[in-house]
């Protein structure tokens, strides 16, 4: 095995890879999302839902995440991608903000302190990295723009759209998946004017 591809499987093994909700995520959003919008991903990850957001519509899309192993994956899957937590330094506005951030809901005694981690727990309440993103959203998000977040029944909904209402923003449930031990939904999100 050469270097290249010890750097690969590395990268793999500390990226969480495409799942039933990045699946959702992307299809939802392609069905949204026209050949003119700017589109931010944030958590990239892997870069899938990004790389299939801009194969199958034509937008431009950037992704971010703290994760330096995601960010080479991303980029290798042809996405101009930003390293920084969340929405941190981006400046501008986007159309269209994409998320499938951390939901699972994780005992502090249980975490591992990895890369995986980071795209996996999110806290007590599984929605450590939800309520930061909804907090930042007003930040990158156009008046008339509107994000897709996918969130998981486990993370508690109703918690959800009430830290959405605090920052002033509408949400609608637009799609949901059943699988095992939960219910995955996408919300679309809108700033209230």
């Amino acid at each position: 095995m050469d270097v290249t591809d010890l750097r690969e499987q590395r990268d793999i093994e500390q990226v969480y890879q495409p799942a039933e909700d990045s699946h959702l995520l992307a299809t939802t959003a392609c069905e949204h999302i026209c050949a003119d919008d700017r589109v931010l991903d944030v958590g990239t990850g892997s870069g899938y839902v990004a790389a299939t957001v801009q194969e199958r519509t034509g937008a431009t899309v950037v992704g971010t995440d703290v994760n330096p192993h995601a960010c080479r994956q991303a980029r290798d899957h042809g996405v101009d991608v930003v390293r920084t937590d969340l929405v941190s330094g981006i400046c501008g506005s986007f159309d269209v903000v994409l998320c499938n951030p951390p939901y699972l809901p994780t005992d502090p005694d249980e975490e591992w302190d990895d890369w995986m981690e980071y795209a996996l727990s999110g806290g007590p309440t599984g929605r450590a990295v939800i309520n930061d993103v909804l907090d930042a959203l007003r930040s990158v998000l156009s008046p008339s723009g509107r994000a897709y977040l996918l969130v998981s029944t486990l993370s508690d909904l109703d918690a959800v759209t009430e830290r959405a209402n605090e920052n002033n923003c509408e949400t609608t449930i637009i799609e949901e998946e059943s699988v095992p031990f939960e219910t995955l939904v996408v919300f679309e999100i809108t700033l209230k004017h």
